[in-house]
């Protein structure tokens, strides 16, 4: 009878898990199956043996139908209702039952740094041929289980990311592979030290270039959050996960413009995750990840041991392709022969011995492979891609162009220099013999004339210069705005005693600035490109590169179109060459104009490219941010890439020698800065913008707590040290070259 019990109990559980999924008990005959169970349950000592039996057999019966009718046909909030359920799998029990042995590391359970991200060294085995092979690896991931009350749901705070970062450093130094686990709704959205967004950014930048395999396993991918460990050589994902750039009823409110407090329209939300493309099988077809792996019915749970099994082979055949494509596609076909015969012969030990240790040209290979996976993620996502003919004769154009630069740069450069020192050296060596000859009569001359030398001539030349020489801002362009024949308030007239302004001076004379205070007003992206760079020195490249709706999302093509109409341009990024005060730069400019600033398919390309030129070119490279809204989520999983994919080309144009600079303006969100913006060494805000990962309100329905006004101002950003200067719009462009003239590495072209 006991046995009978734990059936009756387990029959429960399964009821209660499809009640979960379906949320609520009104789908097929649920609630029926509910009052059976509860029937049976309160009665049970009053059934005989021979009575009881048959009929848990039978609820047990009725329930398997309904799972394998409602597995037929799982949307895609039921998968997400399935990862976030209490009796899924955590990083904990992949720990205690895929690896032999492991070690946390960062503190354990309530005392750790962050409880929601868990390190730990491991050993995993494999059976080869009747004997044990022991590799060490580090484990690094989200736990959202075992000790729910502080782990946060998952939602890695900065310092747990940090500690991630930590320890994939030490697991390169000690050459073991990195086994990542994903299951985070998101990064937890606060601005402290380290800060949210920068050290996402941070990790991804450490990750491009990490000399060790890295493989990425996915239950619940919750965009920036989990790229924060998801930059992988090989990327995995369980066949009831989701990856998403957004949470379905994050997107629901954007879409449905949900004021906060109200409630929230469940048929909406489900639409939203349809939408979004956010299972394995959407993210496999996006080329997002590179493989899935299958669970039992209906996901699996913490005691589905067969699958611990199936995950362990899985986990170690990722590890063994990434190894093996480091030394010849030769090795790697033939290692998946034999796997393909093992697994054919339901072998019990399909393993091959692979050592996972790699020496110089493997790690190079290894870097050379990773970029180029990056480099072409997401590359049909939008148009205006060049015909065969036109690319072909693009490459040849790019090759003789990287032999040009390479002379000129490489080979002319530094003999010129040397002979420059050279000429310098003689001269000056000359001119103090000739200087001792001539000083009598130079001295005589100047008593007589009374006229200053001309060094001291020269020195005053340079010092009016430097002082205001060159025509200020507002000499060549004129905001429109300041066409309103009207007076504007400040918004520290209260705190200031600001003045009212009159629009025609504020937009004009005094270049969008309180005259009084200093607080900036928004001005539009066209001001900056009339008044930031040399007259008629700006180019525009790779304008054709169209943003699209890759996901056939409902009303993008329609907002796409208006866009393009406001802007006359076909994406929500301008890249071009220009100069500042003669110096050539590389200039990538994202701006509000076109939805908003976000970031899709075809800003990422266009990104990506403009650190290709700039290293081509050896220039500096600028990302002038004018606004941001963050990713754009009508692009699922294909925005969300871009984060790695822009930050690989960053990491190699700076690893180059480049000098990678970021200046924000106006509001500068989530993703972008996640990344490629806030992975650079400099980066500086004008006055009076904002920055940050998330706004207000998902800060407060996160957290629970309210923020100050000025939590995502420019300068809490420079106090958190997430910026390096503060720049009033006035001086933008002197201290832009100042910064040109003070940074950056020798192989720039004008050092």
């Amino acid at each position: 009878m006991e046995d009978t019990r734990k059936r009756l109990l387990k029959t429960e559980e399964r009821i209660t898990y499809l009640t979960q999924l379906k949320d609520g008990n009104e789908w097929g005959n649920l609630a029926g199956l509910q009052g059976k169970f509860e029937k049976l349950r309160d009665g049970f000592y009053d059934y005989s043996k021979e009575k009881l039996v048959p009929e848990v057999r039978s609820l047990e019966d009725a329930i398997s139908f309904l799972e394998e009718r409602c597995e037929e046909n799982l949307t895609s909030m039921e998968r997400v209702r399935i990862v976030r359920s209490p009796l899924r799998f955590s990083l904990k029990d992949i720990l205690e039952n895929v690896y032999e042995e492991y070690t946390e590391l960062g503190g354990e359970e309530e005392a750790n740094i962050d409880p929601s991200m868990v390190v730990a060294k491991a050993n995993i085995v494999r059976q080869v041929k009747n004997k044990s092979v022991i590799q060490q690896v580090m484990v690094i991931g989200h736990e959202k289980g075992h000790g729910e009350e502080y782990r946060n749901g998952g939602c890695s705070k900065p310092w747990g990311n940090e500690k991630a970062m930590r320890y994939m450093l030490v697991a390169q130094t000690e050459g073991i592979p990195i086994h990542f686990y994903i299951c985070t709704p998101g990064s937890y959205p606060v601005e402290d030290y380290p800060g949210a967004a920068q050290q996402i950014a941070r990790n991804l930048y450490v990750m491009t270039k990490l000399r060790v395999p890295m493989i990425s396993i996915t239950s619940e991918g919750g965009s920036g959050g989990a790229e924060a460990v998801g930059l992988a050589d090989l990327r995995l994902m369980f066949s009831h996960g989701y990856y998403s750039v957004i949470s379905p009823e994050g997107a629901a409110a954007i879409e449905g413009k949900i004021r906060e407090g109200e409630k929230m329209p469940k048929d909406l939300i489900e639409t939203c995750a349809e939408r979004l493309r956010i299972t394995a099988a959407d993210n496999l077809r996006s080329g997002t990840i590179d493989r899935i792996i299958d669970e039992p019915l209906l996901g699996a749970k913490r005691d589905d041991f067969n699958f611990f099994k199936s995950l362990k082979f899985e986990v170690i055949r990722a590890t063994d392709e990434v190894i093996l494509k480091t030394k010849s596609l030769k090795a790697f076909r033939a290692y998946e022969v034999k796997i393909k015969k093992a697994e054919e012969a339901n072998s019990e030990d399909p393993h091959i011995d692979i050592s996972w240790d790699l020496n110089s040209d493997e790690i190079k290979r290894l870097l050379a492979q990773r970029s180029r996976k990056y480099r072409s993620m997401a590359t049909n996502a939008f148009t205006g891609k060049p015909s065969i003919r036109t690319a072909f004769c693009q490459k040849v154009v790019n090759r003789a162009a990287r032999i040009f630069y390479s002379i000129r740069y490489d080979v002319l450069r530094p003999q010129q220099k040397y002979a420059q020192k050279v000429i310098q050296d003689v001269s000056g060596e000359s001119s103090v013999l000739i200087k001792r000859v001539t000083a009598p009569f130079s001295a005589a001359y100047d008593f007589i004339s009374r006229k200053p030398n001309g060094r001291a001539a020269r020195q005053s030349i340079d010092r009016g210069m430097s002082m205001g020489g060159e025509p200020d801002f507002g000499d060549f362009y004129e905001s429109p705005l300041a066409n309103e024949d009207r007076t504007i308030t400040c918004p520290n007239a209260l705190k200031q005693n600001c003045k009212d302004l009159w629009v025609p001076d504020l937009y004009g004379e005094f270049c969008g600035v309180c005259e009084s205070c200093g607080h900036h007003f928004p001005l539009e992206y066209e001001w900056y490109l009339k008044n930031l760079f040399d007259p008629d020195s700006i180019r525009e490249f790779n304008a054709d590169i169209a943003s699209t709706n890759p996901l056939d999302y409902a009303g993008l093509d329609k907002r796409i179109e208006e866009a393009v109409a406001k802007t006359r341009r076909k994406s929500a990024i301008i890249t071009f060459d220009a100069k500042v005060r003669g110096v050539d730069i590389v200039v990538a400019m994202l701006y509000s104009n076109f939805r908003n600033g976000t970031v899709g398919a075809a800003e990422g390309e266009k990104f990506a490219r403009a650190c290709e030129v700039a290293q081509l070119k050896r220039r500096p490279l600028l990302a002038y941010v004018h606004t941001t809204g963050g990713i754009r989520i009508q692009e699922g999983t294909l925005g969300v890439i871009q984060m790695p994919k822009c930050t690989m080309a960053v990491r190699e144009y700076v690893d180059s020698g480049g000098l990678y600079m970021v200046v924000y303006d106006n509001n500068s969100y989530a993703g972008p800065v996640a990344s490629f913006l806030g992975c650079a060494h400099y980066q500086f805000a004008i006055r009076s913008s904002r920055i940050g990962f998330a706004g207000p309100r998902v800060i407060r329905e996160t957290t629970g707590q309210d923020i100050p006004p000025d939590y995502h101002s420019a300068r809490s950003a420079l106090k958190h040290g997430h910026i390096q200067g503060i720049w009033d719009r006035r001086d933008f462009r002197r201290n832009l070259y100042k910064s040109l003239m003070t940074m950056g590495g020798r192989k720039l072209y004008y050092r």
